[in-house]
């Protein structure tokens, strides 16, 4: 019986950015993502805005780079990437998330991968959904293949594919922002992703955030719930497995995690997971999956009853509507309402405290980030 290793440690603003460290070492990272081997470290941007839970968090960046600092991978050979989508930029994404300071302190860029060159790849794997969703060939980014790649999702619900994480992370990375007609299949596309991941990366590693977590109608109008908690491991399909249980979803239930389990894409069920670390088994969040009113609206009209409607509206030059839709749902009527008043609450706990204090918030300036010679002398 295949069985996987999932580290998880229970964490605090104080220690998060080193117990990120031993998250990872504990993990055995080193024996997955080869140093001599250029390594993209691909960022969760769900959202252009800050929100709790939805992208990123920098101290997430922050302790997943100044780990592989530390332990010898050289700064030319890690590439901090996220891409764009009908809704989301990603250098402003990286500006509002305070990825951008962390990553300059240690010395690193950042890859925009809508300014990257993108080519048909021709996957040899039995996919299930993407070759029939883009028959003239699927693009991918020219510098992904013979790469390997470490994710940083978040503990998130999704209106779509019920969780998101590492799984769904490869989702932003691999197809263009037309990506949204992919919706229609999220779980069979989903399944496709870890087939066409384990073709392209010689490694493949996930550095999970659940410092606060999303609840309700993810990816970004969600609840954040405070998890105290991050998770580290080698299998994707594992470590979002893991993630579902302390959401309290069962892992097995979600149709592309089973599916995943069934091909040997990874393992879901959780008699098959090695915890090692902290003791969770007393965590659940007790998390709902809900939709927001654009994710209902997609729905509607992909598998609804408005479903004659698919190819005009979303399949026509009139499909700038649903982005310019979505823009004015989520950022014009449902951020400085419903969110600013969620903002707040979250600024009130400690890690909004961190996300002020030390990554440049109202504050602060995001200039208290350490670089590489603070972390080489607290551990002198």
């Amino acid at each position: 019986m295949t069985r996987s290793k999932i580290a998880v440690l229970r964490t605090r603003p104080q220690t998060v950015v080193d117990d990120y460290g031993r998250l990872m070492r504990m993990a055995s990272y080193t024996s997955v993502i080869d140093p001599s081997l250029p390594t993209i470290i691909k960022l969760n941007l769900s959202w252009t805005k800050y929100f709790p839970a939805c992208s990123s968090q920098p101290w997430q960046v922050e302790g997943v780079v100044k780990t592989m600092l530390e332990d010898g991978y050289a700064p030319t050979r890690l590439m901090p990437a996220e891409n764009k989508t009908v809704v989301t930029d990603p250098w402003t994404g990286a500006r509002n998330n305070r990825w951008l300071p962390v990553l300059e302190a240690f010395g690193l860029g950042f890859v925009a991968l809508p300014e990257v060159e993108w080519r048909v790849h021709r996957f040899k794997s039995p996919l299930l959904r993407l070759n029939e969703i883009f028959p003239d060939g699927i693009e991918i980014p020219a510098m992904y293949p013979g790469k390997n790649i470490v994710h940083l999702p978040t503990v998130k619900t999704h209106g779509h594919a019920t969780t998101t994480g590492s799984i769904k992370n490869a989702f932003g990375g691999l197809l263009k922002e037309v990506r949204h007609y992919a919706h229609k299949y999220m779980h069979e596309v989903l399944v496709d992703l870890m087939y066409m991941q384990k073709e392209l990366h010689p490694g493949i590693f996930t550095a999970m955030d659940g410092t606060i977590c999303g609840n309700g109608a993810g990816p970004r109008t969600m609840e954040p719930v405070v998890g105290n908690v991050i998770l580290a491991g080698a299998d994707s399909v594992a470590i979002d497995a893991v993630a579902a249980r302390v959401m309290g979803f069962d892992p097995m239930s979600i149709p592309y995690l089973r599916m995943c389990h069934d091909r040997g894409l990874g393992v879901a069920d959780p008699r098959q997971i090695d915890l090692v670390g902290d003791d969770i088994a007393g965590l659940n969040l007790g998390f709902k999956v809900s939709r927001s009113f654009v994710i209902w609206g997609d729905q509607m009209l992909r598998k609804g009853p408005l479903r004659f409607l698919e190819k005009i509206a979303l399949h026509s030059p009139l499909v700038v509507w649903a982005p310019a839709a979505s823009n004015f749902y989520h950022d014009l009527l449902w951020y400085p309402t419903v969110g600013r008043a969620r903002i707040a609450r979250f600024r009130n706990t400690e890690w909004g405290r961190l996300f002020d204090e030390r990554y440049g918030g109202p504050r602060s300036r995001a200039s208290t980030v350490p670089g590489p010679a603070d972390a080489t002398a607290r551990n002198a």
